[in-house]
């Protein structure tokens, strides 16, 4: 009984305390992620392969990176280095994502770059055929340093098998996208073009992605809404130009940068 008289070993008092603690989920370890493999299923038809087809390549299809649905369903983003230069589309090689259709089933569709920021690494992308679900993107103060995360995309190309992976973790941080060098001479021409365009924070995630995971969606466990966009070159270029060896650190474009570029594109 407390200095109120309220009486918490009662049965009643404890179902309080229990509906109190699941309300707020955080409290107990694991409740903040137990929607996860829910939230993977839904996600999954969204994710999508992005590369280059051509009758006379081997194998057929060049996989590049991840991409994702958003607007109506019937555009990708993905990342600016996942598509390929302009001058290799050429003798019958085309651009095309990879639509899954469930038990290993893909359908392949034409698609069309329909704007690129290089210095954010984003790419936006038109695709022929039926809308794909389209995947929400957060706003900036849905960002919080230390709240659960996951991301899914396709590790290591084919290597493992063409499937959509999830790993999960915790947003580290928020941290400006070029650090400031100790001289002038250490900026790379990538630091230069990034300072000159404007800088901005990006995610700093306590979870690994590997090659194939770039344009893959960073997403909220229990919600499945995107909280940014992998990108495996655009900080190696910048922040970690100076590392001689994987730091296991990932990096992500926040979703509110990838939304202002996804609406000031969308044709």
């Amino acid at each position: 009984m407390d200095k109120q008289g309220t009486f918490w070993g009662g049965r009643t008092s404890r179902r309080c305390v229990l509906a109190g603690l699941l309300a707020w989920g955080a409290v107990l370890p694991g409740l903040a992620t137990a929607a996860l493999p829910e939230t993977v299923q839904q996600l999954k038809p969204s994710v999508l392969m992005v590369g280059t087809y051509a009758e006379t390549d081997t194998p057929r299809f060049n996989f590049r990176g991840t991409g994702f649905a958003v607007l109506e369903g019937r555009h990708v983003l993905t990342n600016a280095h996942v598509i390929p230069e302009a001058a290799s589309l050429i003798e019958g090689r085309r651009l095309v994502v990879q639509v899954p259709e469930g038990k290993g089933k893909w359908s392949q569709r034409t698609a069309l770059v329909v704007a690129q920021d290089v210095s954010r690494d984003l790419a936006l992308l038109s695709v022929e055929g039926a809308p794909v679900k389209p995947l929400r993107l957060a706003s900036a103060d849905q960002l919080r340093e230390g709240m659960d995360i996951a991301l899914m995309g396709f590790p290591l190309a084919g290597a493992v098998g063409y499937t959509a992976v999830t790993h999960r973790g915790v947003l580290a941080a928020m941290t400006d996208v070029v650090l400031p060098p100790p001289v002038a001479q250490a900026l790379s021409p990538r630091a230069i073009r990034q300072l000159r365009d404007g800088g901005f924070q990006v995610m700093q995630l306590d979870v690994t992605a590997y090659p194939g995971n770039s344009g893959g969606p960073v997403f909220e466990p229990d919600s499945g809404l995107v909280l940014g966009v992998v990108s495996m070159v655009l900080i190696k270029g910048t922040r970690e130009s100076a590392l001689s060896s994987p730091t296991g650190i990932t990096y992500a474009i926040p979703a509110d940068v990838a939304a202002e570029f996804v609406r000031s594109s969308k044709p």
